[in-house]
């Protein structure tokens, strides 16, 4: 068995843990036993069985799709722009589907997670097309240069369209405010269901141009040289990271650094061979995010710290650290 193999097994037993932590860790501490009874054989009069399905299972489930689809689609994006600082809030991705759902609840009254999803998704292809589109020029073929410059241009765009609308209107504040820290807590697990095919297409289009980003990072004329549709290969993974990122923003709100880290993380074990860092990805995210929803839990007792807020300060530490141990290597 080669090294690799024996990581994502331990990766995968990683997940299998991280799912019975969140299932029995929280406000109220459950016995591993009643979080299987609670499963298996579920009791209505026993409250903790009604705590981990009701609760605990909605908020697991959302944080396993969220940090897989963010993990996977900041390893395309690191890849496509050969920036190893890219994540999807690089390209605008966050920012579009973030002003997409202020003005969903602005302009048009949106008040449910379900809701949020469809300007979650239009917000970011919105956003992505537009960074295409002015990384492009009048050359035509946008360069990982050009694509970074235009995405950070337009997401400070889009950020301040944001502040300006939440500015002048306080209810539009107070709805927008609970769903941007990136919370798992009180997401409707109808939503997630209609974002669950969008992330298996995502994922699916991931590992089609896991190959493609291989040949991408010799350069594109040496691209070229070996065959490769660069443009082709440039659109499909635009598509993977607009499916991937507008799913998990629109379950769980903009979190940030799980792109920016988890690939970080896996390309020590696996090189730079992008098919076995988005496999480690999409094993490590969940784990990740999943881990700093129960630290969320268990540090502020007896209320709750949201996710999003914790993996920032759970992200930024371990990212000083491998910038200063030189570990973020060429792309």
């Amino acid at each position: 068995m080669s090294r690799r193999v024996l990581g994502l097994i331990l990766l995968a037993v990683g997940v299998v843990a991280i799912i019975l932590i969140s299932l029995a860790f929280g406000t109220r501490q459950i016995a591993f036993d009643a979080v299987v009874a609670a499963i298996l054989d579920p009791d209505p009069s026993n409250n903790d069985h009604d705590v981990v399905r009701d609760l605990r299972v909605p908020r697991t489930i959302i944080g396993l799709l969220a940090g897989a689809a963010l993990a996977v689609a900041g390893g395309i994006m690191q890849g496509l722009t050969r920036n190893p600082l890219a994540d999807p809030g690089l390209l605008g991705v966050n920012a579009g589907a973030s002003l997409f759902v202020v003005l969903g609840i602005t302009f048009l009254g949106v008040t449910a997670a379900s809701g949020y999803i469809w300007f979650a998704f239009a917000g970011a292809a919105a956003a992505t097309v537009l960074v295409y589109a002015v990384g492009s020029g009048r050359r035509g073929s946008p360069t990982p240069v050009t694509l970074t410059l235009s995405g950070a241009a337009v997401t400070a765009v889009l950020t301040s369209a944001i502040t300006l609308v939440l500015l002048s209107n306080l209810d539009t504040l107070n709805q927008y405010r609970f769903w941007s820290v990136g919370s798992l807590v009180g997401r409707d697990l109808s939503a997630v269901s209609v974002v669950v095919p969008f992330l298996g297409l995502g994922l699916l289009l991931a590992a089609i141009v896991s190959r493609m980003l291989n040949v991408l990072a010799l350069g594109d004329d040496v691209a070229r040289g070996l065959g490769q549709n660069v443009m082709l290969a440039r659109v499909l993974a635009g598509i993977a990271i607009v499916i991937l990122c507008g799913g998990a923003t629109a379950i769980a709100g903009p979190i940030v650094f799980v792109g920016l880290v988890v690939p970080h993380i896996v390309r020590r074990f696996t090189g730079p061979d992008y098919r076995w860092i988005l496999a480690y990805s999409v094993l490590l995210g969940p784990i990740l995010l999943v881990l700093a929803d129960v630290v969320g839990r268990l540090i502020v007792q007896p209320t709750e710290l949201e996710a999003g807020i914790v993996v920032a300060f759970l992200g930024a530490p371990m990212l000083i650290a491998l910038v200063r141990r030189s570990r973020v290597g060429a792309l």
